[in-house]
């Protein structure tokens, strides 16, 4: 209790301290207490929006000018009609100075309006001390400075009283000094976010630009009509739009102008949601206060860029109750395992709680929108797999709490051993590999056993010919038989020599056609039978003859990984996958759930299942007792692995409600219906990877195309699937250290020849998702080598997937450029979900190319090993053995 009590508190710690430190305030600034210069005026409310002619009425406008009176000393406006115009007057009611403002373009006749609309105010108002005529109209290219000039000219004309100017962009002044021979004063925008600069630099920039138009216009006032940073949206260049960095901002600024007498408007007052259309998101987001009129930016205390943080943080903390659970569960566990597993699970909750939260915090456009809401549900289920992942590493690398562990039997004498029945399906198999198999089966060192090979749809006698005279040489223990049509492909083969078993057999064996078996196999294993509950006996899938050839290597180190770390775990809760070779069935067992499925791709897998089912006892043994031989080529590896993914969905379609937590009229324990479940979604999630890797693309284009409708890709997309990937490869490697106990070159092998399988698996997935049944694919051996071309052309998917996100992503950088941090961070993202396919196109050169990399030095095949059974559970096995005989 102390221990457990010890990972609460370290958990605890931890996740608060986490939270604390990314929410952390920014960089302390000095408090702004005085009141804004001036603010830039748009009344509109979040409804409102004047390209579709939704003006705010004058009630909501002089409700507006109520709440900025006393914190900004004027406001600024930029048109002079469609209710604009009615600014003035309300403002002068509550005596607040007014910048009035006509918008000019190069619609003439409403500029007509508009400046009506001004110069009346402009008589009537004294309320409205200065005047801008245009605003950025040189820099649209609406106007020329003469003709603009013009328009100024007949305003100061009507209103002598008034100062009069137009306002542009710094540098718009700077190239056309003659604009200032026809204003009172100087207007000038400043906004280093539009200009890409780094939000450290801002201010420093701002002032420069101030001063250097000051120094060209030494007679001129200036005015900074516009200065301000965005609270949110995409970066711009270096430029990031965030809460903190407005505040920094405004508070560096406005406390610089008090101390220089800088005239000034901050852009602006309210956030207007209705520029989306023309800026993105990030043109919602300039006002110091929200559209709702709440306060947004701290101005004095502490900056905090989400002040929701301590909600989410205490949402975070209902991962307590699993944890709880977890340590209530797990007592046996060491305690490092127990602690890496609850920290995991406390980080995926927090992970889960800051995606949740992201469309409160920030803003999406309506196409992020959607993509948030496509990709949640494919989010969860990629932190589902990293806890998967996650808690298959606690146990297997501290195995010390595991309790189910077997191993070999020996049974020296004869008395007591069960007829065992060997079965071996081929089809149209090289005759030379399958004699070399039924010569290891001859030299099995037990007394009671026979051999039956069913050869099944193979029309060329050159292959099953040789067979049959074989097997009639090695004696009346080997019969065989050659099926000339024969349904349920292996499962109808297996299935036939079910039926012509001997009576008296109790045990079924199966081997696969390519396997060499061990003499000592069936002696060493078939003791455990001695248990009336145990059904299956189980020993790894292993292979031979793959030393000095890299692309054999890697293959087999790949499979090695699941027979030393995944059935060891699944073994744990009885819960095995039962794989079709190295594999023994109780006869009354096979006879009780009707034997092999013939309507599954993966009918050994499937038989397994039924048996849990029934509420028998499975036991593995990590000990290689035969191996057999690995795909010669990269279609061959794809195609086993297809079959594998395909059937896994046949199997979850058909026992679904089976698997089910509530179900209670099945003999699985929630430990194999975890197993079953959580074993092959992470297949699913290769499958989902493929619709991020679709939005990806589409996302890209999009930014190419559609700029306006598709900015950068916020962190809420990035993070998830980069980080599920590096926790994949981080699991993987970890473990493949312990565990499988290879080299460093075989794990990296291993690891890709793994990814070289993610667009087979999806692809498997997605057809057994939407189709009821596949042809079976048998996994070719002995294939001769294949060209270049060839090599190529069984990847040809793959390569044009990669070809695909590398176009995509050289075209993001060429279009953007390397100087916006999100980009780059995108570009990286779409190269890394092409890891996969080019880790297949590799692989499949590497296939019919053996010499493209040296061989991968390995003395000693990848064989199971017993380490987790030492002598003292060795002894206490064999005495629980003695025991049962004694029973039965």
């Amino acid at each position: 209790m102390r221990k457990n009590a010890l990972i609460v508190l370290i958990v605890f710690a931890v996740n608060l301290g986490l939270w604390a430190w990314f929410n952390r305030p920014a960089e302390q600034q000095l408090d702004f207490t005085g009141q804004v210069k001036a603010v830039s005026f748009s009344p509109y409310r979040a409804d409102q929006d004047p390209l579709v002619n939704k003006f705010p009425t004058a009630q909501q406008i002089e409700e507006d000018i109520v709440f900025l009176k006393g914190k900004a000393g004027a406001i600024r406006t930029y048109s002079s009609m469609d209710g604009m115009e009615q600014i003035p007057a309300l403002a002068d009611k509550h005596g607040m100075p007014v910048i009035a403002g006509a918008w000019l373009d190069k619609r003439m006749k409403r500029n007509e309006t508009e400046m009506a609309g001004l110069i009346k105010n402009l008589h009537e108002h004294k309320n409205v001390t200065r005047a801008i005529v245009g605003n950025e109209s040189i820099l649209r290219g609406d106007f020329k400075p003469a003709a603009l000039a013009e328009y100024i000219r007949r305003v100061k004309e009507a209103a002598p009283h008034v100062q009069v100017s137009t306002a542009e962009p710094w540098h718009v002044w700077i190239n056309n000094p003659e604009l200032a021979d026809s204003v009172d004063f100087i207007a000038i925008h400043i906004l280093p976010y539009w200009e890409r600069v780094p939000e450290e630099k801002a201010i420093e920039w701002s002032m420069h630009r101030y001063n250097q138009v000051v120094k060209r216009f030494p007679n001129k006032h200036v005015l900074v009509a516009e200065i301000g940073w965005p609270s949110n949206g995409e970066r711009w260049g270096k430029a990031k739009a965030s809460i903190a960095n407005e505040a920094k901002f405004l508070r560096q600024f406005m406390n610089l102008a008090v101390q220089q007498n800088i005239d000034y408007c901050v852009m602006e007052a309210f956030d207007q949601p209705w520029k989306r259309p023309l800026e993105g998101v990030v043109g919602a987001h300039w006002g110091i206060w929200t559209v709702d009129r709440e306060n947004k930016i701290p101005l004095v205390g502490p900056i905090l860029e989400d002040s929701l943080w301590p909600v989410q943080w205490g949402l975070s903390l209902l991962s307590l109750i699993p944890i709880g659970f977890f340590l209530y569960k797990r007592k046996d566990q060491p305690f490092q395992g127990r602690l890496f597993f609850c920290l995991l699970m406390q980080t995926v909750v927090s992970s889960m709680v800051w995606i949740v939260f992201t469309p409160i915090t920030v803003e999406f456009l309506p196409a992020e929108t959607a993509a948030w809401a496509i990709l949640l549900p494919m989010q969860i289920g990629l932190l589902a797999v990293v806890l998967i992942n996650g808690f298959e590493m606690s146990e297997m690398l501290w195995p010390e709490g595991l309790k189910r562990r077997f191993f070999p039997l020996r049974h020296d004498a004869d008395e007591g051993l069960r007829k065992v029945s060997i079965h071996l399906a081929c089809c149209k198999e090289p005759p030379a590999m399958v004699v070399e198999t039924l010569n290891s089966l001859a030299a099995l060192d037990y007394p009671d056993f026979e051999v039956l090979v069913v050869d099944n749809n193979t029309h060329d006698p050159a292959l099953w010919k040789p067979l049959e005279e074989h097997c009639a040489k090695l004696g009346p223990r080997f019969r065989f038989f050659h099926l000339e049509e024969w349904p349920g492909y292996k499962a109808g083969a297996l299935n036939f020599a079910l039926k012509n078993t001997a009576p008296d057999a109790r045990i079924i064996a199966v081997v696969d056609s390519d396997y060499q078996v061990k003499p000592g196999w069936l002696r060493s294993l078939t003791p455990y039978f001695d248990k009336p509950d145990v059904a299956i006996v189980q020993s790894p899938q292993d292979h031979r003859a793959w030393e000095g050839e890299p692309y054999k290597t890697v293959c087999a180190w790949e499979y090695d990984g699941f027979f030393r770390i995944g059935m060891v775990h699944r073994n744990e809760r009885n819960a095995i996958i039962q794989h079709g070779t190295m594999t023994m069935i109780r006869k009354a067992v096979m006879d009780e759930v009707g034997g092999w499925g013939e309507w599954c791709i993966c009918e050994d897998a499937e038989l397994g299942l039924r048996v849990f089912e029934r509420g028998y006892q499975a036991v593995y043994v990590p000990e290689s007792f035969g191996q057999g031989l690995t795909p010669d080529t990269y279609a061959g590896f794809k195609s086993q692995r297809f079959r594998w993914a395909y059937g896994a969905v046949q199997i979850l379609k058909r026992h679904w409600r089976q698997l089910m937590p509530w179900n209670k009229t099945t003999g699985l324990d929630n430990g194999q219906k975890y197993h079953f479940l959580a074993g092959w979604l992470p297949w699913f999630a290769d499958a989902t990877q493929i619709a991020v890797l679709v939005v990806s693309l589409v996302w890209s284009l999009g930014m190419l195309a559609l700029p306006r409708y598709f900015g950068t890709p916020l962190s809420i997309f990035l993070l998830p699937p980069l980080g599920a990937f590096l926790f994949k490869l981080f699991h993987f490697m970890w473990l493949y250290k312990t565990r499988v106990k290879c080299g460093l070159w075989e794990r990296i092998g291993a690891a890709v020849a793994g990814l070289a399988l993610t667009h087979t698996i999806a692809k498997a997935i997605f057809q057994g998702l939407t189709t009821k049944n596949k042809p079976f694919l048998r996994t070719p051996k002995c294939e001769e080598r294949s060209a270049v071309v060839r090599g190529l052309m069984m990847a040809r998917e793959e390569l044009f997937v990669l070809a695909a996100l590398w176009v995509a992503a050289g075209g993001v950088i060429a279009r953007y450029g390397t100087e916006n941090p999100d980009i780059v961070t995108w570009a990286v993202i779409l190269v890394v979900q092409s890891a996969p396919y080019l880790a297949a196109l590799c692989l499949s050169l590497l296939s019919v190319m053996p010499n493209l990399i040296p061989a991968i030095a390995r003395k000693a095949a990848p064989q199971c090993g017993c380490e987790l059974a030492p002598a003292a559970a060795q002894a206490a096995g064999l005495a629980s053995i003695a025991k049962d005989r004694v029973k039965n």
